[in-house]
């Protein structure tokens, strides 16, 4: 350049901003937070996805009371020799049919026990029966029910799953739920268990119909490109509202699931889980 003063204008202004940038730098690196806001990002706890969810809820199935550090004893029993639930168990395979039967039984001296456990026994012990009396081997039939149980502070929570798959009809899967109070003897209700768990009605209600509708439009995709076997859901239906929820529990660490289990009315082992963990 023909004018020096310029130029020194200049070379002193790259200096600066130098001086500027070594100081910046230093000072990110030594921050207690990280590297900055890319690392940040990566620790923001993801929601896991549908899949992640009914993959662990799947695994709850292992046909055991939790019964955590609660302690049973003052609580009166139809049979001293058993826990509060226990296992009805048998197994049966030959051509016409396989069965796979863990049936829980609430052993609490109580009116809401015994209804609990008539339910159980219209839900799957006569199901289990009219699957043992089928004689045609083209229509083979296999049939299983699991249980899990857990008890969160004075909540008993049991949830019966089966699947029922009869010749080359579709599978269907069944979820039924309790949820005993035992301190009171009367069944908890999901606005009791939302309650317990300090959440917000609206906020729960809101992520029902998030969680439903995101499913639905996954399903209407599928079904644009030919698939004609997906579960389109009536999203206007009133079973989506926490008053109407049929099946719902606290699990073992406190967590709520919140299960719509369309099998329960049609031949489909689709379903949605929102979880509040």
């Amino acid at each position: 350049m023909k004018n020096p003063k310029v130029l020194y204008i200049l070379i002193s202004l790259f200096c600066i901003f130098a001086i500027i940038a070594g100081i910046y730098a230093q000072f990110i690196d030594s921050s207690p937070t990280g590297t900055g806001v890319a690392e940040e990002e990566q620790n923001v706890i993801q929601e896991k996805t549908q899949d992640e969810i009914k993959s662990d809820f799947n695994d709850l199935f292992t046909n055991e009371l939790n019964l955590g550090t609660f302690d049973t004893t003052g609580i009166q029993k139809n049979d001293q020799t058993q826990e509060i639930v226990y296992s009805l168990s048998t197994e049966r395979v030959n051509e016409f049919c396989e069965i796979n039967l863990n049936i829980p039984v609430i052993n609490i001296r109580s009116d809401l026990s015994n209804t609990f456990n008539s339910m159980t026994q219209a839900d799957f012990v006569n199901k289990a029966n009219e699957v043992i009396q089928n004689t045609d081997s083209t229509k083979k039939i296999i049939y299983t029910v699991d249980y899990t149980a857990y008890i969160n502070s004075n909540v008993l929570s049991v949830v019966i799953k089966s699947t029922l798959k009869e010749g080359n009809s579709a599978q269907r899967v069944i979820i039924r739920t309790y949820n005993y109070n035992l301190s009171t003897n009367q069944e908890a209700s999901l606005i009791d268990l939302i309650t317990m768990k300090r959440l917000n009605r609206d906020d729960v209600n809101n992520k029902i119909m998030q969680v439903v509708t995101a499913e639905n439009q996954e399903a209407e995709n599928l079904q644009s490109m030919g698939y004609n076997t997906v579960f389109v859901r009536d999203l206007a239906s009133d079973m989506y509202n926490i008053d109407n929820a049929g099946a719902y529990f606290l699990g073992p660490n406190q967590e709520l699931y919140i299960v719509y289990p369309y099998g329960n009315s049609e031949f489909t082992s689709e379903m949605d889980i929102i979880l509040f963990e």
